[in-house]
């Protein structure tokens, strides 16, 4: 039967490969790519980096499909992104069907760890629903949460307190309750700056975690907050796109933690 890597290949830098994540590259035959289209072409050079470093002196094949776009302005969120990953799974169904023989591995090259704010895993799953035949293979990649509380030389989370990851359009609702330590991810709204009034909360920020121009900043939010918004705007006009993420965290002796 045909075997299907999900490697996880960090977020970023080429270095931030796993030994697994290594021999993994190393032993595929095919590499399936969905083109994100001009703007993130410099997504697409860091990937051909890592082939390039790790895949041996394997004959190795680069197929590549569309990526959809996704409806950005729909009113359901949840049905748009189901949709979206509908057509991405018959993009992924065709690219698989064409290119992957019996016996051969092919695999998909995912930013962070697939386990993270990532469609792959669920495609897969779709894909075998609908008949395909291949074993999965989850390869554990260095998430961007790793990155950023290793690049700020911080800990995740406070001494005995829980962690909550979430999303800008969560946290755009209300801060989550029970945790006072929140990651935030695929934050297009700068969700932070409604809580750039309270005194007791720090951001850390990063984006293009582990690449030439990284950005990161820290400190307490009503301080930085205006800075992280107007940096992150420049960037993303400048390269037209941005990745980030950031931990917010209130100061557990306001809220009486120990």
């Amino acid at each position: 039967m045909a075997k299907i890597l999900v490697i996880g290949i960090g977020a970023g830098d080429p270095g931030q490969l796993t030994l697994q994540a290594v021999a993994a590259i190393g032993a595929t035959d095919v590499f399936f790519v969905l083109d994100k289209g001009e703007i993130k072409q410099e997504l697409a050079g860091v990937r051909q980096e890592i082939l390039d470093r790790h895949a041996r002196d394997r004959a190795y094949r680069v197929v590549t499909g569309q990526d959809p776009d996704r409806d950005r302005a729909a009113d359901g969120y949840v049905e748009a992104v189901e949709d979206w990953r509908r057509r991405r799974a018959d993009v992924c169904a065709a690219l698989i069907t064409d290119n992957l023989g019996e016996g051969q591995t092919g695999a998909f090259l995912v930013w962070g760890d697939p386990a993270l704010y990532d469609s792959t895993l669920a495609i897969l799953d779709d894909l075998t629903a609908r008949g395909l035949s291949f074993d999965v293979e989850v390869v554990p990649g260095i998430s961007c949460v790793a990155a950023l509380t290793a690049r700020h030389g911080i800990a995740l989370n406070q001494v005995g307190a829980p962690v909550q990851i979430t999303t800008g359009r969560r946290l755009a609702e209300q801060w989550p309750s029970g945790t006072d330590d929140v990651v935030v991810m695929l934050d297009a709204r700068n969700a932070f700056t409604d809580y750039a009034d309270q005194d007791d909360v720090e951001i850390y920020y990063g984006a293009y975690l582990g690449m030439p121009d990284e950005i990161l900043i820290a400190g307490p939010l009503p301080e930085v907050a205006d800075r992280i918004v107007a940096e992150r705007a420049e960037a993303k006009e400048r390269k037209g796109w941005i990745m980030d993420t950031y931990l917010l965290r209130r100061t557990r002796t306001s809220h009486g933690g120990g």
